[in-house]
């Protein structure tokens, strides 16, 4: 490996590459050499193998252990940071996730390296593009300190295939710590995407009363994910897992569509990077119409449905 090198940490589970992972490849293509690291058991790797090719990786790397995930995040950071150690890669990305940032972090102190977290954008420089104090601010900021951490937004980069023949390597990792999980309890999914990883975000907030049927119901014929003010997980309408904002979850799908959401700051500042804001509201003056791309005032009881038969019909 060389001083371009870029390494990709891959996230998974149950078999399954995480959709930052081509994300994250698309984006090392443009700053260097890409690497992707997985860290987990050979039938992990061999699930992960086809994707990771298809993406550009020039090698893929398994920190290999049985047991590894079924410990803290601490337990991949050593091991990460053991091989970026002796390969010295120019800098190391990862999904800013939470899982992704608590290991960054852990990797920054074992590397004595910078971090940024939350990037949009990264520059061939190296350059983070960042939006921060609630999205009013966009910061760009750079490591001058070792190997650059950076953690990406999901959905910030849009992925592009480009197939590779990738060199395999495997390294044995211990797993050993003091802190171990115990036990495991996956998080209920249905048939919608991941919130922070869908393409296209249908939210709902105070002005549905309660009513998310709509909501769903467009959701589900645009193959969307549901999301949700503060107001309305706060008054007990829909999960707080779907909560999108500044003590929710920041998204950046291609389409954000916000109906009955006023659009407080707290809210904006986690979907206003969506590359497409629509916006249904009865209010004329509601803050949100200020970063929508395209709005409708009126009643999303009444426009919901209309846009859902519309999008039926045209689906034929």
């Amino acid at each position: 490996m060389s001083g371009s090198d870029i390494f990709v940490f891959v996230d998974h589970s149950n078999g399954t590459v995480a959709k930052t992972a081509s994300e994250l490849l698309t984006l090392a293509r443009s700053l260097g050499e890409p690497h992707a690291i997985i860290a987990g058991s050979a039938g992990d790797f061999e699930l992960a193998k086809s994707t990771l090719s298809d993406f550009g990786a020039k090698s893929i790397t398994l920190l290999e252990s049985s047991e590894i995930n079924n410990h803290p995040s601490s337990a991949i950071a050593r091991a990460l940071a053991d091989l970026a150690s002796t390969k010295n890669p120019r800098a190391i990305l990862l999904p800013s996730t939470a899982r992704g940032k608590e290991i960054a972090g852990r990797l920054a102190v074992r590397l004595e390296a910078g971090i940024i977290t939350d990037a949009i954008a990264l520059s061939s420089e190296l350059v983070a593009t960042q939006s921060v104090f609630g999205g009013s601010t966009v910061v760009h900021s750079q490591v001058t300190k070792g190997c650059a951490i950076v953690t990406i937004r999901p959905n910030s980069i849009e992925a592009a295939p480009a197939p590779a023949s990738a060199d395999i390597n495997s390294i044995p990792v211990s797993a050993s710590i003091t802190a171990k999980i115990t036990a495991r309890e996956p998080a209920v999914r249905g048939a919608r995407p991941e919130l922070s990883e869908a393409n296209i975000i249908v939210s709902g907030g105070r002005g549905t009363d309660g009513n998310f049927a709509p909501i769903e119901e467009l959701a589900d014929v645009l193959g969307a994910a549901v999301g949700a003010s503060r107001a309305a997980t706060d008054a007990g309408w829909y999960p707080h897992s779907h909560q999108v904002g500044q003590t929710g979850k920041t998204v950046s799908p291609q389409l954000y569509i916000a109906c009955g959401i006023s659009g407080a700051i707290q809210h904006r500042a986690g979907m206003q990077t969506s590359k497409t804001i629509v916006v249904v509201n009865k209010d004329p003056e509601a803050p949100i119409f200020d970063i929508a791309d395209f709005g409708v005032v009126g009643d999303l009881f009444a426009v919901a449905p209309q846009a859902t038969a519309g999008i039926k019909a045209r689906k034929g």
